[in-house]
């Protein structure tokens, strides 16, 4: 490799990183609620903001604590959705495909409760 070419690719490189932080920066990636939809009807949108527990008809359990939020427990057979871990992300989701129950960070808080 040329000198020129070493000097281009540190270019773009650099500028790469450059436009990732700007980007972390001016768009702040964390959510102000979650949406929760089951069979693909919208459920409610609750706010991050406040600790709460969520029944979602009888089969699932969601948690809000500490501006996150996860599945507290389910009925289903594999439990994934309960080991997912905990979502606070704008686009974090948490999915139970057995109960059809999803669960996504949004950005803005719209709505707060069962709709």
């Amino acid at each position: 490799m040329k000198k020129r070419d070493l000097l281009i690719t540190a270019i773009l490189l650099l500028s790469a990183i450059l436009l990732w932080f700007g980007i972390r920066l001016v768009s702040p990636r964390q959510a102000a609620s979650i949406r929760i939809t089951v069979d693909g009807n919208e459920f409610g949108i609750f706010s991050l903001t406040k600790d709460r527990t969520i029944l979602i008809g009888d089969t699932n359990v969601c948690e809000i604590q500490d501006g996150k939020a996860h599945m507290l427990s389910a009925s289903c057979p594999d439990q994934i959705c309960v080991h997912q871990g905990y979502i606070n992300e704008k686009g974090g989701m948490i999915t139970c495909l057995p109960n059809r129950v999803v669960i996504q960070a949004v950005g803005t808080d719209t709505l707060d409760g069962v709709s």
